[in-house]
């Protein structure tokens, strides 16, 4: 699946993967490939992305908004934390 990580001042992550964990309001929760269309809001927290491989990427954010449709994932954060 598409993944994108906005602010309202940048694009933090644009690319390929398989999953992503987010820090739902009522707990963190996966979207993988063909998820089924969801929208839902977001609190302060870690963003794990799996690119299929060993490898993951991780992203800290205050809040914000996520859409997933069509196999395309779109993380709308307030902001990103230091790592």
């Amino acid at each position: 699946m598409t993944l994108e990580i906005l602010t309202p001042d940048r694009k933090v992550f644009e690319g390929e993967a398989t999953s992503v964990t987010l820090p739902g309001t009522l707990g963190f929760f996966e979207i993988l490939n063909h998820h089924a269309p969801i929208i839902s809001t977001l609190e302060d927290g870690k963003v794990t992305v799996r690119n299929g491989s060993a490898k993951e990427e991780y992203y800290f954010i205050r809040g914000g908004v996520v859409e997933a449709s069509d196999n395309k994932v779109i993380i709308l954060a307030e902001g990103i934390m230091q790592k």
